[in-house]
């Protein structure tokens, strides 16, 4: 338990130090609490990096709970199942490398819990397809929906404006519709939490 807990320091520190965004302290904290209680039995991650988040989600999976993670970058990928590896954990973790706007529409499980962790400007249609899969008490968490505070406020620039313009259609979409139930925490760069209506 241990020398897992060093390998997964070391993981987070490569990260932090090559500039690999990954997944903050107190997010990772805000979804372990939602999950400990119950505990997911199938999780999807869109945009794995280096495997870090979905390491540390693995220890939140019911018995032969599994995690499927979508990534991109190849070179990202091949980093991430070296780490899934060192941690023992490849039964566990399937990575799926490609484009998760391509690779999503293919899928046909139902996941208890959906981490959204991609490009900013793809939230909306990564949502569309995460409510498809979501089982019935199923939770859904984007990370870093508040993008640096530019979502909340009037930021217009154009370097970012998809990006910002997609989070906020996110936010109306999870916030508006009346068969969810949404919290969006500050936690981080911002989280939303959205389940189905009970």
């Amino acid at each position: 338990m241990q020398e897992n807990k060093e390998k997964l320091a070391k993981i987070k520190i490569k990260a932090l130090e090559e500039h690999i965004p990954i997944i903050m302290d107190d997010t990772l904290e805000e979804i372990e609490k939602r999950i400990e209680k119950n505990k997911p039995t199938k999780i999807l991650e869109i945009g794995t990096a280096v495997g870090y988040s979905a390491i540390c989600f693995s220890a939140f999976l019911t018995e032969n709970g599994t995690i499927d993670t979508i990534e991109r970058d190849k070179t990202r990928a091949a980093e991430a199942e070296e780490n899934i590896k060192a941690m023992k954990l490849e039964n566990r973790i399937n990575i799926i490398v490609g484009d998760a706007v391509e690779i999503l529409p293919t899928l046909n499980k139902k996941y208890d819990m959906i981490f959204i962790d991609a490009a900013k400007g793809k939230y909306p249609f990564f949502l569309k397809e995460s409510l498809r899969m979501l089982e019935p008490k199923g939770i859904i968490f984007a990370d870093n929906i508040l993008y640096k505070g530019y979502v909340m406020s009037d930021y217009n620039k154009h370097k970012q404006r998809t990006a910002v313009r997609n989070l906020r259609e996110y936010i109306k979409e999870v916030t508006e519709n009346e068969k969810l139930e949404t919290e969006i925490l500050e936690s981080g760069d911002g989280l939303a939490v959205t389940y189905w209506k009970k």
